[in-house]
């Protein structure tokens, strides 16, 4: 890969996940700071219980976006052949930046959300099997549960043992990659842990009307 397209690349990437959906929707529909509300966390779950089902929809599809579109830029580069070890590399690599982006966004005082919408989404671009594994994950833990955190660890944790399932071992850049972003997920979702341990975790209800209504 072309040092030139390399740079620009992952420029673009940590740009896309600095796109602070949650925020720029909040204070421009709701004149509000979602991360002074709720969990404080500026992403999808939190937008969903502070200002409602049709923001915590459009943050959650923006956010997915963001992360498809970086695991897609190295489609740009034509040296590379889509399905290929080293094409899903780039494709992690790019992903992983605009995950890091959306934590810690430039455009929003590097406050952001914790990543899960624009790793689905980063996800779905380099193997919709996998994608499509840890999102049954999600649900099912939800559905069970109504922890939308805990959903979250346990869908990205059992993410390598996905990709062993679908690609064995030929796959190890793929495989440890999903071990660090489990790593990483849970990390940012440390406090969500305490909240769990401690009985205090709030829970997915859509009966519940939204914390701030909008003007």
């Amino acid at each position: 890969m072309e040092v030139s397209f390399l740079v620009i690349g992952l420029v673009t990437a940590y740009l896309l996940g600095s796109i602070p959906s949650a925020v720029w929707i909040g204070k421009s529909f709701f004149n509000i700071d979602v991360r002074e509300h709720g969990s404080g966390n500026a992403g999808a779950s939190n937008t969903l219980r502070v200002l409602g089902k049709k923001a915590g929809i459009t943050v959650l599809l923006i956010d997915f976006l963001k992360g498809l579109a970086a695991s897609s830029l190295v489609l740009l580069q034509h040296s590379l052949l889509p399905g290929t070890s080293e094409f899903r590399q780039w494709q992690l690599i790019f992903g992983v930046v605009a995950v890091l982006g959306h934590v810690y966004p430039i455009f929003a005082g590097f406050k952001g959300g914790k990543g899960i919408a624009t790793l689905l989404g980063m996800v779905v671009g380099i193997s919709w099997p996998v994608s499509l594994m840890c999102l049954a994950t999600f649900i099912i833990v939800v559905s069970l549960t109504r922890y939308i955190s805990l959903g979250s660890m346990l869908g990205t944790a059992l993410s390598p043992l996905f990709v062993f399932l679908i690609y064995g071992a030929q796959e190890t850049f793929f495989l440890y990659f999903c071990c660090a972003l489990g790593v990483m997920v849970i990390y940012t979702h440390r406090t969500n842990v305490g909240r769990l341990r401690a009985g205090t975790e709030s829970k997915l209800s859509f009966s519940k009307k939204p914390v701030i209504e909008s003007n």
